[in-house]
C-alpha cells in the first residue's frame, strides 16, 4: 500500500470522524456539561440564598423572643403589682373590719356598763328606801316614795 493513500485516507476518516463528533457527539456533552454546571451555579446560589434566609431568620427569632421575653416581663411584673394591690386591699379591708368590730364591741360595753350603772341605781335606790323605811318604821305614800327613788337616782348619775 501507498503511504500517501493511507495517510490521506486516515486523513478522511479523522475529518469524518471529527464531523461526526462535532456534530453529534461533542454538542450533547457540552449540553450536559453546561447544565450540570448551571445546577451547580443554581444550588450554590440557592445555598447561599438559604444562608443568608437562615442568618435573617435567626435575627428575627432573636429580637422575637427579646419582645416575647420583655412582654413576659411586663406580664411578670403586671401580675406581680396587681397581687401587691390585692394583699394591700385585703389587708386595709381586714383592718377597717378590725376597727369596726372594736368600734361594735366598745359601743356594746359602754351599753351593757350603763345597764349594769341603771340596775345597780334602782338596786341602790330601793336598799337606801328600805333602810330608810326601817329606819323611821313607817310607810312612805307610792308617791311620795316614787319621787325620792327618782331625786336618789338623779343624784347617783
Amino acid at each position: 500500500m501507498n503511504i500517501n493513500a493511507t495517510l490521506i485516507a486516515q486523513m478522511f476518516v479523522f475529518a469524518a470522524l471529527w464531523w461526526f463528533t462535532a456534530k453529534f457527539v461533542w454538542p450533547p456533552i457540552t449540553q450536559a456539561l453546561d447544565e450540570r454546571a448551571k445546577r451547580i451555579s443554581d444550588g450554590l446560589a440557592a445555598a447561599d440564598k438559604a444562608r443568608t434566609e437562615l442568618a435573617a431568620t435567626e435575627r428575627r427569632v432573636q429580637e422575637e423572643l427579646k419582645v416575647a421575653r420583655a412582654g413576659a416581663a411586663e406580664l411578670r411584673a403586671g401580675a406581680e403589682r396587681q397581687g401587691a394591690q390585692l394583699v394591700d386591699d385585703a389587708r386595709s379591708e381586714a383592718t377597717r373590719l378590725i376597727a369596726a368590730a372594736k368600734k361594735a364591741a366598745e359601743e356594746e360595753a359602754e351599753l351593757a356598763m350603763q345597764r349594769a350603772r341603771e340596775q345597780l341605781r334602782d338596786q341602790v335606790s330601793q336598799l337606801a328606801v328600805a333602810g330608810a323605811e326601817r329606819i323611821l318604821r313607817k310607810e312612805i305614800d307610792a308617791a311620795r316614795h316614787a319621787e325620792l327613788l327618782a331625786n336618789l337616782k338623779n343624784e347617783l348619775r
